[in-house]
């Protein structure tokens, strides 16, 4: 799943032709369609950049927080509309002159579908462009790296995430994301399975070689999924959910495009029964690393989302679940984003579920290791939300690590300074009544990714009397800890006093670079145990 570019967006997205207007009169100009829609304006308006489109479909956007790409290449800025009564008032002329029908209301539902699409061609565009402009590491070299990184412990009742290199730059930044090394004495519970693991879309599913054999096992699900008996489907998922628990090889062969294509329509469903064990069978599915991006790019993503914002309470443990696991391939983090998942992950931070706020954060966690996603968290106000949890104790390790991954870009490092992070984290540190070491350690970890060449950080430290607590972490605290914080205390003495090039031998002398900050949270020597149902 690298840059050998297969995998393939399978999305028609409709746009006006100038020329076929040109062939028949009664086909409006091209100036009169929407972009988006590529229907006749029923509410044009102007909008800041200069750009004219319908109204609603502008709302869409908005609410999407998406600015599709114009023919010139540039994005609008839909910061500001007015209403374009000459070009209303045009069109209704044309219609008249032309007998057409007079343009109607759009449907909102509709141009939502309209703009999904869009925001899916969008993300593979741009990670085609991404992977032409930069050297991608090889298949083989991926996999030649991995007995270089520890090893991961496999089990169907509970696994942990190694700590691993982030090969995959998907976002536009130079800053890399933050690393995660192992420390053997401060535990992070990283799992790589979602808690909750149980041992209509406007993306087309391509079925490839459609007269293909199918297996006993598959017709057989397929024929209960695709019944108009509510009990069969009931039958039909919870089959599927008992094979893909404990299978391996059941979850390979049954992630196919006409399972998915069935199971996808099911997480809709207002059965209960229906649309919990859909969404558990689409985690099982999930696992498997192959059927990641196959799972994303059939359009599951926003059925998730959906659940989460107003499922039964198990469903929203489950799509906390998948969006964790799908958010573990590099390839699917923008698209997750782009799709529009963050929003509602951050408000299942407060769920009354424990595993629906822990899948939240790990997902949340993964899915800011792309630049393009932080800048979208910083945007949406996630940061006053994720330090008052942490003052909380409320998943305060995660959400440790979320601000770490934050803080590594401009946008997020501002935010922070501004919402008082340096004299919150400090003053955590000065009560000595952390949970766990992981937490002193990761406190210590995001104030080394805030100092990062910050004068205005030095200022705030000074101000909240950092240097001594962080004297304090050297005597006492963690290996990993003590090393953070005489970083730290080495980048306020030298920040501001020798210039970009003693800045640059500090980097060297650490063995970090410019561009990327190896952030200390290490591996949970006590792996957590995963619900299996």
């Amino acid at each position: 799943m690298g840059g050998n570019g297969k995998h393939r967006w399978k999305i028609s997205f409709h746009r006006s032709s100038s020329q076929s207007s040109k062939l028949d009169p009664k086909l409006p100009p091209k100036e009169f369609t929407c972009p988006i829609s590529g229907s006749l304006m029923f509410d044009p308006v102007v909008v800041a950049s200069g750009q004219t489109f319908e109204r609603l479909a502008v709302q869409v956007c908005k609410d999407l927080n998406f600015s599709p790409k114009q023919e010139d290449g540039t994005r609008p800025d839909f910061s500001t509309v007015i209403p374009n009564l000459a070009l209303k008032t045009t069109i209704l002329n044309w219609c008249d002159k032309s007998r057409s029908q007079h343009p109607r209301a759009p449907d909102y539902a509709s141009l939502g579908g309209r703009v999904r699409q869009a925001m899916l061609l969008s993300v593979g565009q741009n990670q085609q462009e991404e992977r032409q402009e930069r050297i991608r590491v090889s298949e083989t070299e991926l996999l030649n790296a991995v007995p270089d990184n520890p090893p991961v412990i496999f089990s169907h009742a509970a696994t942990e995430l190694s700590p691993r290199v982030n090969h995959f730059n998907s976002g536009s930044s130079s800053e890399e994301s933050v690393i995660i090394l192992p420390s053997p004495g401060t535990p992070l519970p990283f799992t790589v399975r979602p808690t909750c693991f149980s041992s209509s879309s406007s993306c087309e599913i391509e079925i490839e070689n459609p007269g293909a054999p199918v297996s006993e096992e598959e017709e057989r699900i397929l024929k209960k999924l695709k019944s108009s008996e509510v009990f069969e489907k009931e039958e039909g998922v919870i089959a599927l959910r008992k094979i893909t628990r404990s299978k391996v090889e059941a979850r390979l062969l049954l992630c196919t495009p006409r399972v998915l294509l069935a199971l996808r329509g099911l997480i809709a469903s207002r059965y209960g029964v229906v649309q919990v064990n859909a969404v558990a069978s689409l985690v099982n599915l999930s696992l498997e690393k192959q059927n990641k991006v196959k799972i994303v790019r059939s359009g599951f993503v926003p059925f998730l989302i959906d659940v989460l914002k107003g499922g039964l309470d198990e469903s929203q443990e489950h799509a906390a679940g998948a969006l964790f696991s799908l958010a573990l391939d590099d390839d699917n983090k923008m698209a997750i984003g782009v799709l529009g998942a963050l929003q509602p992950l951050i408000h299942s931070l407060r769920a009354e579920s424990d595993r629906t706020r822990h899948d939240s954060a790990l997902a949340l966690y993964h899915l800011s290791l792309v630049q393009s996603n932080r800048v979208k968290l910083v945007k949406l106000g996630v940061v006053p939300t994720l330090l008052s949890m942490v003052v909380a104790g409320n998943l305060a390790s995660q959400v440790l690590l979320i601000l770490c991954n934050l803080a590594m870009c401009t946008e997020g490092r501002t935010a922070m300074l501004d919402a008082n992070a340096v004299e919150c984290l400090v003053g955590l540190l000065r009560t000595n009544e952390l949970d766990s070491e992981a937490i002193r350690e990761n406190c210590v970890a995001a104030l080394f990714a805030l100092s990062h060449r910050s004068l205005r950080f030095k200022g705030l430290a000074k101000d909240a009397r950092v240097v001594e607590v962080l004297k304090e972490v050297e005597k006492t605290g963690t290996e990993r800890a003590r090393e953070k914080a005489r970083k730290v205390l080495h980048m306020l003495r030298t920040v501001g006093d020798g210039g970009d090039d003693e800045s640059d031998e500090f980097y060297d002398t650490v063995g970090l670079t410019r561009n990327r900050y190896r952030l200390g949270a290490g591996r949970n020597h006590n792996i957590l145990n995963t619900t299996t149902f």
